[in-house]
């Protein structure tokens, strides 16, 4: 027969079956609450990535955006180039060097810029020319004294007031000599991209003005 159940018996089965209550409510809050944190936690990476990878496609956007204001740059550079320096058989730009590190472009193309501005600006003729604009200034003389030879001629040919004026008119031809040979040294210097500075003026009047003057004492 069984044996009666005591009322300790029974208190004790009570206890323990409220222990056992209380422990799984307090397992049951524990694991509401780490589920909680492991959502939060999920939407939490997921807001993350989603504004990484919102920022990587802004990147991408500004990235090819530059891109294409380089490639533009790059190509009207290299059409000034291809211009300036005659360089038609050049073809088409460079492509991109690989394996290197990558580098701001904005820098290089100004660099390239302040380049072809300081090689597009003409620089003053070589002394090796010197020999050439003093032959310009040699011919200016000779020609502006061949033409006043030929005026005074035509002033004794033709006598009256053309005997008086000629002669004249002679003489100022004469002495514009020197500065006619600045005209074939201007072309010179364009065909060599120079200016026409002080020191190639210099020259050319110089030889123009000892032409002038000597044609003058041999001609008395």
């Amino acid at each position: 027969m069984n044996e009666p159940v005591t009322s300790e018996t029974y208190a004790a089965q009570l206890r323990r079956l409220a222990d056992l209550t209380a422990r799984v409510r307090e397992q049951r809050a524990e694991a509401h609450t780490w589920h909680e944190r492991q959502c939060a936690a999920a939407q939490q990476a997921v807001a993350d990535a989603a504004e990484q990878l919102q920022s990587a496609e802004e990147e991408f956007v500004a990235a090819r955006e530059q891109q294409e204001r380089v490639d533009a740059e790059v190509a009207h550079l290299w059409q000034q180039v291809r211009s300036r320096l005659g360089a038609r058989r050049l073809g088409g730009p460079p492509a991109p060097a690989t394996g290197v590190t990558a580098t701001d472009p904005v820098p290089l193309l100004a660099k390239a810029r302040d380049l072809l501005d300081r090689a597009g600006q003409p620089g003053e003729l070589p002394g090796s020319v010197n020999p050439l604009l003093a032959l310009c200034g040699v011919a200016g003389g000779v020609l502006a004294y061949a033409l006043g030879a030929g005026a005074r001629a035509l002033g004794v040919g033709y006598g009256g007031d053309l005997a008086v004026g000629l002669p004249v008119l002679a003489l100022v031809v004469t002495l514009l000599g020197p500065l006619v040979g600045l005209v074939p040294a201007r072309v010179l210097a364009d065909r060599r991209h120079a200016v026409l500075g002080p020191r190639p003026i210099t020259v050319v009047l110089g030889a123009g003005l000892l032409t002038t003057a000597l044609l003058l004492v041999l001609g008395r």
